[in-house]
């Protein structure tokens, strides 16, 4: 069975960090690139960040260029986001997402190119 577990969501005042984990199960991270999406209240779910093990890439929405780093122990089965420099509008639940699809490197931030899903976990950044 397939399970993506994220952690490392809390309350953290701007200018700080966090780091989330998403830990994996069922599936080798060899096969499949790791996304991070975000959803805030009213919004839609949007990427964040991706990590491609395959190709040896990393991927960064422009909002959080520069602040937040994605990598990977995959001998843990487990992708990590780093996030620095946090902000109020980074403020929302976020996910992480598995998929293997031949066209996700294109479709970076499509959410139908992710096959398996997170629960989410919650950051709230305080002004």
């Amino acid at each position: 069975e397939v399970q993506l577990v994220e952690s490392g969501g809390g309350l953290v005042q701007a200018g700080g960090s966090l780091r989330l984990s998403c830990a994996a199960s069922g599936f080798s991270f060899d096969d499949y690139a790791i996304g991070w999406f975000r959803q805030a209240p009213g919004k839609e779910r949007e990427g964040v960040s991706c990590i491609s093990s395959s190709v040896g890439s990393t991927y960064y929405a422009d909002s959080v260029k520069g602040r937040f780093t994605i990598s990977s122990d995959n001998a843990k089965n487990t992708v990590y986001l780093q996030m620095n420099s946090l902000k109020p509008e980074d403020t929302a639940v976020y996910y992480c997402a598995a998929g293997s699809g031949p066209l996700l490197l294109l479709n970076l931030w499509n959410r139908d190119e992710y096959d398996y899903w997170g629960q989410g976990t919650q950051v709230t950044v305080s002004s």
